[in-house]
């Protein structure tokens, strides 16, 4: 339980009047556990802590380790997810090839420009399609692909995009980035430990695009306007400052964050 503790000068006004006090009390969890005299008091300095933040582990079916961060009620990957199995060890196939990819209607993955070094596959994850990232069968058990509404959550909490980013990757001072956004002096983001990398995307015609300035993840929640073909996704760009959503065709190959049952 977070320890809380209050400051409190004086007692409530009576009739509009706030009688002089003699004592300063420090109440942690409702209780007395201080009383200064006000004469023993010269000033009182308040300093803005930063959160600490304590990161969990996870380890999926690949036997692959990954950070873990509660960002107020929910617990998450603090990493795109790599994983080249669905949780029942069932193979995910990796589809290099641009004119397969384009025609997918089943679960697969690629990596940013079919790279295949494992530093930049460690540090930006892979990329899946929906049909994967829908199964309920990619995160590992006990951990799901979250939906629209569950991103919101998140947002809510944070506010804008530099709690989520990550300190490294992106774009410092990009041409269009604007004050709070992922952009703009990279080295002060990620105060949730979120650590969003601009991992970049696979559009539905298998051309890679945005690493570097682009981080998209899926929901799996499908695009009411045309559920066939869209997904929502949560995007965070260099220049903007709040996660953006929108609808994807579900044959894009975004990152995944997995978010805990």
């Amino acid at each position: 339980m977070k320890k809380i503790i209050m400051l409190l000068i004086g007692i409530a006004l009576l009739s509009g009047i706030a009688p002089a006090q003699d004592s300063l009390y420090i109440y942690q969890e409702g209780l007395i556990v201080d009383q200064i005299a006000a004469s023993e008091i010269d000033s009182i300095v308040f300093y803005k802590v930063e959160p600490i933040i304590v990161y969990g582990k996870l380890i999926d079916v690949d036997n692959i380790n990954y950070k873990t961060v509660t960002i107020g009620t929910q617990t998450w990957m603090a990493e795109n997810l790599k994983v080249t199995k669905y949780n029942d060890g069932t193979t995910i196939p990796i589809v290099t090839d641009s004119a397969t990819w384009s025609t997918l209607k089943t679960g697969a993955y690629c990596n940013y420009n079919n790279t295949e070094n494992v530093d930049t596959i460690k540090t930006y994850g892979r990329l899946y399609n929906w049909f994967a990232a829908n199964t309920g069968k990619l995160c590992p058990t006990g951990w799901h692909v979250p939906n629209e509404s569950e991103w919101t959550i998140l947002e809510n909490y944070v506010i804008n995009v530099k709690p989520l980013a990550s300190t490294v990757g992106w774009v410092d001072g990009g041409t269009f980035a604007i004050a709070g956004s992922a952009g703009d002096t990279p080295s002060t983001n990620n105060k949730s430990g979120f650590t969003a990398i601009p991992a970049g995307y696979r559009n539905w015609i298998a051309t890679y695009n945005d690493i570097k300035t682009n981080a998209s993840w899926w929901s799996t929640t499908e695009d009411l306007s045309f559920p066939l073909v869209y997904a929502e996704v949560v995007c965070i760009y260099d220049w903007y400052s709040s996660p953006q959503h929108g609808g994807r065709e579900k044959a894009t190959g975004l990152s995944v964050r997995c978010l805990k049952d």
